[in-house]
């Protein structure tokens, strides 16, 4: 399975998950307050079991961080250091982001909301790019 995906580099994958689950919690740390007051009485209520949130959301950035590692993998001169912010940036801007403020306007949530989660995912995939390209 080795020769078909590449050199994957799992350390490399687990550091940009932990990258991406720094970028959550002081994210969302810096915009729960505006958070709260868009979603009104209760739509945000308070994490009662705050573990599940933050291993949910580990699992969740651990999977992407692997799609990633294996993308990189594949690059045939990874010293090219520019590809790492551009292929992780591309997928946040033309995949997650689309798919997330999809999903927002099916729900109707308020586009605030939308800008705050989509520039979660950008910094968290810049990040996890980050990690690799540091790796590289």
């Amino acid at each position: 399975m080795g020769e078909l995906m590449g050199p994957v580099d799992w350390i490399g994958v687990f550091l940009a998950a932990c990258a991406a689950l720094a970028v959550a919690g002081a994210w969302y740390k810096l915009f729960s307050r505006p958070l709260a007051v868009m979603a009104g009485p209760g739509g945000l209520e308070v994490r009662r079991r705050p573990f599940t949130t933050i291993f949910g959301t580990f699992g969740l950035v651990l999977v992407s961080s692997a799609m990633l590692g294996h993308m990189f993998a594949r690059l045939s001169d990874p010293s090219k250091w520019w590809l790492y912010p551009m292929m992780s940036g591309g997928v946040a801007l033309f995949f997650v982001i689309p798919a997330l403020w999809t999903n927002y306007l099916h729900q109707r949530n308020p586009r605030a909301i939308a800008l705050i989660d989509a520039g979660f995912w950008l910094l968290a995939y810049l990040s996890m790019g980050l990690v690799f390209m540091l790796r590289s």
